[in-house]
């Protein structure tokens, strides 16, 4: 896979994944660190592109805030459970009561493993391991094993350092289809940079919709058409791109 191209800005609709994208990986969700510079970037880039600038997310909306600010940015967050466009706000799927025995037994099953942390985000449940990679094959076969008494529509979606529950339609590409069916993400070109398994159907959407569709990380099978190594390497291709207009 080559680098993706700089696009022209006025016909750019930029998508971007937060963790192992803009943001180095931590052991824990709450330790990873903003570089200075960055939040001013994404500003720039927001205001050449009229707008067209959304964080595409598993965070949820106030630790997007928490994290970057009031960058003004476009959001979508919980993979797409929150989505937030200018004075438009939308948040969906209330956990139901039927997940929380579920989610509440395998936290206590993984409470005495260390590094293994649960992190709730309403209908959502993401078990991390980055802390302890060893332990993500057992968490991996005792969420699997939960499936069947979950409700249905909910799926498991594994990944590299961890498992994530999801509801039906919480996805980023149903979060990125709905920024595109409006203003002013409409009718430009999208352009998607993730680097996890949950943006493998991002970059699938991207890839169908004539868009550019960017993997972070060393080259692996993925449906994403270009590739950028680093964090460091998605700064330097944002500064471009926003110096380019």
């Amino acid at each position: 896979m080559q680098k993706p191209p700089v696009p022209e800005l006025t016909e750019t609709a930029l998508f971007l994944d937060i963790d192992g994208t803009l943001v180095e990986h931590a052991a824990h969700p709450d330790a990873v660190i903003v570089p200075p510079a960055l939040p001013g970037i994404l500003g720039d880039l927001n205001r050449k592109l009229d707008g067209a600038v959304a964080f595409v997310t598993g965070r949820n909306l106030a630790m997007v805030e928490r994290l970057f600010g009031q960058t003004g940015l476009a959001a979508a967050g919980t993979f797409g459970i929150e989505r937030m466009l200018g004075d438009e706000l939308e948040s969906g799927h209330e956990a139901a009561a039927a997940v929380t025995p579920v989610f509440t037994e395998l936290e206590k099953r993984f409470s005495q493993t260390k590094g293994v942390y649960f992190e709730y985000k309403g209908p959502v449940l993401a078990v991390h391991t980055r802390a302890a990679p060893e332990a993500l094959p057992a968490v991996i076969a005792a969420c699997r094993n939960t499936l069947t008494r979950l409700p249905a529509g909910y799926r498991l979606l594994e990944g590299h350092a961890g498992a994530e529950f999801l509801p039906e339609g919480a996805t980023k590409s149903a979060a990125i289809a709905w920024f595109m069916s409006r203003p002013p993400f409409r009718g430009r070109i999208p352009v998607f940079l993730g680097d996890d398994t949950s943006d493998e159907i991002g970059f699938e959407w991207t890839n169908r919709n004539s868009g550019i569709s960017v993997r972070i990380g060393p080259e692996i099978q993925t449906q994403a058409h270009h590739t950028l190594r680093t964090v460091t390497d998605v700064h330097d291709w944002l500064t471009r791109l926003a110096r380019s207009g």
